[in-house]
């Protein structure tokens, strides 16, 4: 999963004509990659939650998580969206001010959105069958110390072997259907769209449901630099009550798995116009599960960092005080104001 950041211009929050709950005036500069994992910014933003709440927000493209970072930490920018790494707790150990605030996206039983694929001649010739048939062959991460080297940790667990029992290939998610089509790799780790399209090239098989072995992980999260919430309290609730209404309705859409819930269609054609595709192409990816109310799964996150101490990934001598990193207020505040809609 990637990383997204928001600059926000400090304006003054207030309530709108109409009488709604409101922040008139305040823009907010939201990063995105264009992905899909974007799909709840992109649906706050073009079903108009974000404008209901009176923010003007403009969704800026970037390149990756790691150019994101140090204007977060810097406090030039606003919000943030991505997957907490190895990388991202060393930086939370050097003192850098960003908040977890609310759930991005979950690994959950039928939104395997991760799933462990294999080459398929593999399978064909019989020389992998189980997990266990992984050991000493190469398998694809997007990069070391990553949730993702987390999960298949618990994969590997579940037949007997440790993270280090196979080859690990670090390559970009997009990437890994090329290398199971060249045989460049055995087998990936690999999220959607590139999971999807690698089954349909007929290059790879699923080999294992991630979910079965390591369920409600928690791959991705929205951050917020702690200079937000300081500086503009209300704004910060302003843009998580917008984000709040578009995670309800996400979840809704893809309810059990399948973009057959009530808006799929809509939702699928926000997400496939926002990153250039076609609603038909995204509606037949396995979509990831968002809490419906955007609440995080804490236990993941201190389960992860838990692995990257035991690789030796997580380098400072101080534990990371999770009470003070995850901030989960303003997604409580954004649960109980959509009560009382």
């Amino acid at each position: 999963m990637t990383l997204a950041i928001g600059a926000v211009t400090m304006a003054g929050c207030g309530t709108r004509a109409d009488g709604a709950s409101s922040c008139v005036d305040v823009e907010v500069e939201a990063g995105i990659t264009n992905s899909l994992s974007d799909a709840l910014l992109f649906i706050a933003q073009d079903a108009g939650y974000f404008a209901k709440e009176g923010l003007e927000v403009k969704l800026r493209p970037f390149k990756s998580a790691g150019e994101m970072v140090p204007y977060l930490a810097a406090g030039h920018l606003a919000v943030g969206a991505g997957a907490p790494s190895a990388g991202f707790y060393n930086g939370i150990a050097r003192n850098i001010d960003i908040k977890i605030v609310a759930d991005k996206g979950q690994l959950v039983t039928n939104h395997d959105y991760m799933p462990l694929l294999v080459r398929k001649d593999l399978v064909d010739s019989g020389k992998v069958t189980t997990i266990g048939d992984l050991k000493g062959l190469k398998v694809a991460e997007p990069a070391p110390g990553t949730a993702t080297s987390s999960t298949l940790s618990e994969l590997l667990k579940s037949d007997g072997l440790t993270y280090h029992d196979v080859r690990h290939s670090f390559l970009g998610f997009p990437d890994h259907v090329a290398a199971l089509q060249n045989g460049s790799i055995d087998a990936a780790l690999t999220t959607e769209p590139a999971a999807t399209k690698a089954l349909q090239s007929g290059a790879a098989v699923k080999l294992a449901d991630s979910t079965t072995v390591y369920n409600n992980q928690q791959l991705a999260v929205l951050l917020y630099s702690g200079d937000f919430p300081k500086k503009q309290p209300k704004a910060a609730e302003c843009f998580m009550n917008a984000y709040a209404r578009a995670a309800a309705d996400y979840s809704t859409a893809v309810e059990g798995g399948k973009w057959t819930g009530e808006g799929a269609d809509d939702i699928a054609q926000i997400i496939a116009t926002n990153i250039k595709s076609d609603p038909k192409a995204v509606k037949q990816t396995v979509p990831s599960y968002v809490h419906p109310g955007a609440a995080l799964n804490v236990e993941s996150l201190k389960k992860d960092y838990a692995f990257f101490v035991d690789q030796g990934l997580y380098t400072s001598r101080s534990d990371i005080d999770f009470e003070s990193l995850v901030d989960t207020s303003f997604v409580d505040k954004a649960a109980k104001a959509a009560t009382k809609e």
